[in-house]
């Protein structure tokens, strides 16, 4: 595939190949008094030759239009309506970019080879102007892409190798591993000692995180019969992966769900085997949701403000596009609230 140039071109790249000053490019291309017909002429067909278009921001900041920010989502399309999460996230992004009136492009793709091309026609059709980024992988190739495209860009979660995180690049995340550390914490001062983790889908860089702060609390207290597994974060697999493991000769007293959507359906796995929660299974979800809130029992969960992680996302990357440094920012990390969904296991 035909590499892209390392940026497009700009209004100094036009003066230097037409000779003439930045403010005469911008008179000729705005069609403003000031140069010669010739000049204009010739700093058109520059413009042209190099293929250079007024970016969205410039639009907006004239006047002219709006920007646009993008968003490509990766992930099994299913498995999105259900999940509060993003829908929060997106509609915190949102609140941020309407202030600036800013517009969102948004798709979802089947995977990552699919959301690196989708990034490539962006630039090259010049449709956004900045990207938000999410769902980090291991060996994650957009972090390189978004340094070649040089498109201000924020990545949302921890990356997989932050030595990969160069150019226009900002970084927004909260502390999976200690997240997941507070969980078992909770769990083990109840007298839990077989806990499974029904997590999220593989590949993903905070699934990973989550799975390896597990063994390592399970480790550090001496917990032998802990388990991950994974799933795509539909109800539909975390109510299989639920039969799954309370099916095992010796099955889990509690289960960590990665979100709520799973966890809720845990919830119905337990009833219909006849187990009472929590009297014979303890139930945390990773993230809260008013399904949580409203289930019966309640269901002990991680808390955060995913809309406000949303518009700090947004507003990081508007930072980006006024000319502002990439930045590292770290997020609260998520606060357990423990519920009635939650107990000492049963005594056997």
């Amino acid at each position: 595939m035909r590499r892209l140039p390392a940026r497009r071109p700009t209004i100094k790249d036009i003066a230097r190949q037409a000779g003439v000053s930045e403010s005469a490019v911008s008179f000729a291309l705005n069609d403003r008094p000031g140069v010669s017909p010739a000049t204009r002429e010739r700093v058109r067909r520059v413009a042209e030759r190099l293929g250079w278009q007024p970016s969205a921001a410039a639009r907006a900041l004239s006047g002219e239009g709006s920007a646009t920010v993008g968003l490509v989502l990766a992930r099994p399309a299913r498995t999105l309506g259900v999940e509060s999460f993003f829908l929060q996230l997106v509609s915190g992004v949102q609140e941020a970019l309407a202030v600036r009136r800013l517009g969102l492009l948004f798709q979802v793709v089947e995977d990552l080879d699919a959301e690196c091309a989708v990034h490539r026609r962006w630039w090259a059709e010049h449709r956004v102007d900045g990207l938000l980024v999410v769902d980090p992988r291991d060996q994650d190739p957009r972090p390189a892409l978004l340094a070649e495209l040089a498109l201000p860009a924020v990545l949302i979660g921890a990356p997989g190798d932050p030595g990969d995180l160069s150019g226009a690049v900002s970084n927004l995340w909260a502390d999976d591993t200690g997240a997941m550390a507070a969980i078992i914490g909770h769990l083990h001062a109840l007298g839990h000692r077989r806990i499974v983790h029904i997590a999220g889908l593989t590949g993903l860089a905070h699934t990973r995180r989550r799975i390896d702060s597990l063994r390592s609390e399970a480790q550090r207290r001496g917990l032998e019969e802990t388990l991950s597994v994974p799933t795509d974060y539909s109800d539909a697999q975390g109510a299989e992966a639920t039969r799954r493991v309370l099916a095992m000769p010796r099955p889990p007293t509690a289960i960590v769900y990665d979100n709520d959507v799973m966890a809720v359906a845990g919830l119905a796995v337990a009833a219909q085997r006849g187990l009472s929660v929590p009297g014979d299974l303890s139930i945390v979800a990773w993230d809260d949701s008013i399904l949580c809130r409203n289930t019966h029992p309640t269901l002990t969960a991680l808390v955060r403000d995913a809309s406000a992680f949303g518009r700090c996302a947004a507003e990081e990357l508007i930072a980006l596009l006024d000319g502002g440094p990439p930045r590292q920012v770290r997020r609260p990390t998520p606060r357990l609230t423990a519920r009635d969904s939650t107990a000492a296991p049963p005594v056997h």
